[in-house]
């Protein structure tokens, strides 16, 4: 039972903070750009439960752990409004990108930190105790940041890189593009959880595996690097 606490806490703690850090760059980078609808409405904090929905977060993905089916979830998106904002189509692409964008930094910072941790040991021997869980909420940091990044970097609407694909887009086509947007989480949940039960073995999120795992390598190889092994 101790183990699977320290499992599940080494989880939700990287889990939680990486949320957090996501939707307040978003918030931070609107601001920078002339939006701050975030901040008046008190999105800029690091307080977890001020990004909290309550379907997204808890209810969808604890039934979909429990259906045993691939585990889905949102936070409380932070608002927006591009009409505040200098260069609209620019600016939006600047706000959807911050949000990966802070993902892979958060990644590094702990890759530094990892190597750091695990510099006294030479690669030698794995830490325990306190350390070993230190060491495991870094990895998991680690991990679901890079997938986080490249999760929300999907050109599917409303996810971040549908706000890059907008702002490329000539804007006609922008215009017809941005109508997805209405729909909300209905195309996420429909790509991800409905689709793959009527198609066995179509998975959206098997595509990412590959080049998630590919950049944690990376993130490993600075960590290595940094502590000397």
């Amino acid at each position: 039972m101790n183990d699977t606490v320290i499992q599940a806490a080494a989880l939700i703690l990287p889990l939680v903070f990486a949320i957090v850090f996501h939707e307040v760059a978003h918030g931070l980078m609107a601001r920078h750009f002339g939006d701050p609808t975030a901040e008046r409405q008190g999105r800029l904090s690091l307080n977890p439960f001020r990004h909290v929905d309550p379907i997204g977060t808890v209810i969808l993905p604890g039934i979909l752990a429990l259906a045993h089916m691939p585990v889905f979830g949102w936070a409380k998106p932070v608002p927006v409004d591009a009409r505040q904002l200098r260069n609209p189509r620019r600016d939006m692409m600047l706000v959807g990108a911050a949000g990966p964008g802070s993902n892979l930094i958060m990644a590094a910072i702990a890759a530094l930190l990892l190597g750091l941790v695990m510099r006294p040991y030479g690669g030698e021997q794995e830490p325990t105790g306190a350390m070993g869980f230190i060491v495991l909420n870094l990895f998991n940091f680690i991990s679901i940041n890079v997938f986080l990044a490249l999760f929300n970097l999907l050109p599917i609407p409303p996810f971040d890189g549908s706000h890059i694909v907008e702002g490329l887009l000539p804007e006609p086509l922008a215009r017809s593009y941005s109508r997805f947007r209405q729909v909300g989480m209905l195309i996420p949940i429909f790509l991800i959880i409905v689709l793959p039960q009527l198609i066995p073995g179509f998975s959206v999120t098997r595509y990412l595996i590959a080049p998630v795992e590919w950049v944690i390598t990376w993130y490993v190889r600075l960590s290595a690097l940094v502590a000397g092994v």
